[in-house]
């Protein structure tokens, strides 16, 4: 029993595991050095955990942005440009030289991370067979937990040598994942069909009265 059966549906669903396991990378990253960002920028720690909510209350306008982009402009581009979007806000994060800065960066992060799971799940569900689609869909799901794993490994290698800013700069690497997706992976077949061949299929449909007449000569 093969569920990937071309290189295709396997290329589809290594982006979008990796896409939404450095999604979660990037947000599980804060989540694991709120004391010591809370200290740098004299906060207390419930007011930095408070960027958390912050980027979690954004994640519904990510998902509506780039889904209508999905819509519209197919699968790939706009998940190339989320990926780019939220790897960049994350190395700005560990720029920042204020909290209140710090805040709005997390701020627009949210975007990202709304949007790397609906238009990423939609690429890689029209990509594979439908009949595996129920099992992929978890399969994704699991890409979250590992990008925990991943932010954990990251605290209790590099957080201790260089601190947490460091942290976030490696979290700009997904960005690199947008190289993979340009090279290897096609577009899906639910993609949005060009306007001349959506318009060329409105002046093929026969016309209602044409129907009724062919449907008036049979009877």
């Amino acid at each position: 029993m093969k569920i990937i059966a071309t290189a295709d549906e396997r290329n589809a669903l290594i982006a979008g595991y990796a896409g939404w396991t450095l999604d979660a990378f990037d947000f599980f990253i804060l989540t694991f050095t709120l004391g010591a960002v809370a200290k740098d920028f004299g906060r207390s720690i419930p007011a930095v955990a408070l960027t958390l909510t912050a980027t979690l209350a954004m994640r519904p306008v990510g998902a509506f942005i780039f889904g209508l982009m999905a819509d519209r402009y197919g699968r790939r581009l706009p998940l190339m440009i989320d990926i780019i979007f939220y790897s960049v806000l994350e190395v700005l994060s560990g720029l920042a030289p204020t909290y209140t800065i710090f805040f709005i960066l997390r701020l627009l992060y949210g975007i990202g991370l709304g949007g790397e799971w609906g238009v990423g799940t939609t690429l890689v569900l029209e990509s594979v067979p439908v009949k595996w689609r129920g099992l992929i869909s978890g399969l994704l799901q699991q890409g979250y937990s590992f990008g925990f794993v991943l932010a954990a490994i990251a605290y209790l290698t590099v957080f201790p040598r260089w601190g947490w800013r460091p942290m976030f700069f490696i979290g700009g690497l997904p960005a690199l994942l947008t190289l993979f997706i340009r090279a290897r992976v096609k577009e899906s077949d639910g993609k949005p069909k060009p306007r001349r061949e959506k318009a060329g299929a409105i002046i093929s449909a026969p016309s209602p009265s044409t129907a009724s007449a062919s449907s008036i000569s049979w009877c």
